[in-house]
């Protein structure tokens, strides 16, 4: 009998294990990326560019994260050969969103007892943890200049720190991951 609890306790370990590093590698996760385009644009025709001041302008950030931005949008282009102009072929303009998330998790010792994942009315130990975190949303868009029209918009969402030490990294972390997307691959 000692050694079927023992089997079981053991079993009962690995199955709380896996769900905990889902949770921690999930939780280290850094921007989810996602763009769209138009289809009918031939993108190799697009060789400089200039920010749309007037939007940037009216985005509701501090100045600084515009700059971080600003600033990171200008090494990522400029490693794809793009040069700033003063008559460019693409005008760059970009908004971000912001919202609070937060994750409450609950831990109990339920499946102590064999009553797997979820509720026992005779738990003991059980444990609730709140998370409170900034989600951002950086949203970049590319214009023809020419035609005043969007052509191409790349999005990335993740978790935004007040650390100003480490704003320069998650910013360019931002912007790197999505102008990653930049050209389109048509299929």
């Amino acid at each position: 009998m000692m050694l079927y609890y023992k089997l079981k306790y053991t079993a009962m370990k690995k199955i709380v294990f896996v769900p905990l590093l889902l949770f921690f590698l999930n939780s280290c996760s850094s921007v989810r990326v996602n763009s769209d385009y138009d289809k009918n644009v031939n993108f190799t025709q697009y060789k400089t560019y200039a920010f749309y001041k007037t939007g940037i302008d009216k985005v509701e950030i501090s100045d600084l994260d515009k700059k971080r931005i600003l600033r990171s949008i200008d090494e990522c282009l400029a490693t794809k050969g793009f040069t700033k102009s003063e008559t460019p072929d693409l005008l760059i303009n970009f908004f971000t969103k912001e919202r609070e998330q937060v994750d409450v998790n609950q831990f109990n010792m339920g499946w102590c007892y064999g009553w797997g994942w979820g509720w026992n009315p005779w738990m003991w130990g059980g444990n609730n943890t709140v998370t409170r975190y900034s989600v951002g949303t950086l949203y970049i868009n590319l214009i023809d200049a020419k035609k005043k029209e969007l052509i191409w918009q790349g999005e990335g969402e993740g978790v935004l720190t007040k650390d100003t030490n480490k704003k320069d990294e998650v910013i360019k972390d931002f912007v790197t991951k999505i102008l990653e997307q930049y050209p389109p691959h048509k299929k």
